[in-house]
């Protein structure tokens, strides 16, 4: 059962919120070695741990057309109608997200620039295991697909019979993604980042994964990568007082706590009749759940803490710093206007978190970790460079042309005052 904390002091607060994660120094050797081997054996390597891992034997990397056509047909036509509603979701949220360019002229004849660019190759990690993410192929792909880049690598671990989830496949598709690999954890996050045979080396990568996948982007980033945040183990905050219903806190609770042993959920509240309602509910339809041995695990890692206002509510959330972010009260404004931290927030009981994960149109690849304090979910942005342009002509030269050189005079860097005067004494 959730533990259940009342009160406690704001010098509690830090060991209470602690997350459930291994120490790194016990995975990054893992990492190291492995990533170690991919650069020496390239695609030998990536099939070695996929034995080891995964338990199977995986004769080509590459996802053939024909194993993509026969996923087509194993997909009931009810399920392609969610994921394309899905997609047309995700599409017109990440789609108006699009930003023209950017022009100032902030002196006369000095003309400033930006633009945004796509990031040329990008890698995108989808977690298999027990639960096969296809949603995420949405969540990533299709920004991707709108940003414009040109590469676009898909890795995801096969199953014990050397094959992808027919919904993983069948979405790839659906996105247009050419290119997926039968790879998973680290080995998948080393052949994006050194390149093999098979699988191309990418210039950012993206996806969520367990603590290992976690890991192993954070050290790729040591490799001229760059990844699009640090995305462990799944975790939920819930803000519920006596307005919010008690089975639908237990459910959004559960559908975190479901994702793995390692998720850690946690319900904050003002209203001890609440917290007594959800805990009947959780013991509830926790017995209902096929994945109940895993949201037990979870449940065991989190916890109920009851306090005395919002006021209190709200530092304690932004302290934890929530991936997701449930707000169902009788003043969810205080709440919506005041949060800082979190990673995507859900507000009212008729929007679950799980709305989010699948078809509203936001995107759920979200920091964790308390990384919300820092890092932004992914988003169109995300898949593009920031490129800024100046043009001057000469009488931006006048306006700018002497604090230039004074400024660069100021610094002991007279070549750089040098490439400023010659223009001004060619003006003269």
């Amino acid at each position: 059962m959730m533990q259940l904390i009342t009160n406690p002091s704001p010098q509690e607060w830090e060991t209470i919120l602690k997350r459930p994660t291994q120490e790194l120094k016990d995975i990054e050797a893992t990492v190291e070695q492995i990533f170690a081997e991919v650069i020496q054996q390239g695609d030998e390597a990536v099939s070695k741990y996929t034995r080891l891992f995964d338990g199977v034997e995986v004769d080509h990397l590459l996802v053939s057309n024909e194993e993509v056509q026969e996923a087509e047909q194993l997909i009931t036509s009810d399920l392609k109608e969610a994921i394309q509603l899905a997609k047309h979701n995700i599409e017109t949220f990440h789609a108006a997200q699009k930003t023209s360019r950017v022009v100032v002229e902030t002196q006369p004849g000095v003309k400033c620039w930006q633009e945004k660019r796509p990031i040329q190759k990008v890698g995108l990690y989808i977690p298999g295991g027990s639960a096969p993410l296809f949603s995420t192929v949405l969540m990533l792909a299709l920004p991707a697909k709108i940003a414009g880049c040109k590469e676009i690598v898909l890795c995801t671990p096969p199953d014990k019979e050397g094959k992808i989830h027919p919904a993983i496949l069948y979405t790839a598709q659906l996105c247009g993604i050419t290119k997926i690999c039968k790879a998973g954890g680290i080995q998948a996050i080393g052949a994006m980042t050194f390149g093999t045979a098979s699988i191309p080396k990418v210039f950012k990568i993206f996806g969520p994964g367990n603590q290992y996948v976690t890991v192993a982007k954070q050290l790729a980033t040591q490799y001229n990568v760059s990844i699009d945040m640090p995305a462990g183990p799944s975790e939920l905050l819930v803000m519920a007082d006596e307005s919010a219903k008690p089975a639908f806190v237990a459910s959004d609770l559960l559908s975190q706590a479901e994702h793995g042993a390692d998720s850690q959920v946690i319900l904050v509240s003002t209203s001890a009749n609440l917290v007594g309602e959800v805990q009947t509910e959780i013991i509830r339809q926790l017995n209902e759940l096929p994945r109940k041995e895993i949201a037990t695990k979870a449940i065991k890692n989190s916890k109920i803490i009851l306090l005395e206002n919002k006021e209190d509510a709200l530092n304690l959330i932004n302290e934890y710093a929530p991936e997701h972010f449930i707000v169902c009260t009788n003043d969810n404004d205080f709440f919506i206007e005041n949060i800082e931290n979190a990673g995507s927030v859900f507000i009212g009981n008729y929007t679950p978190e799980s709305a989010g994960d699948y078809a509203s149109g936001t995107n759920h690849t979200l920091p964790t970790n308390g990384y919300a304090k820092q890092y932004s979910g992914v988003n169109l942005d995300a898949f593009t460079k920031s490129i800024t342009f100046q043009e001057i002509s000469p009488e931006g030269v006048h306006y700018i042309g002497k604090a230039v050189e004074l400024m660069a005079e100021a610094e002991g860097l007279d070549a750089h005052k040098n490439a400023m005067s010659l223009r001004i004494e060619s003006l003269k």
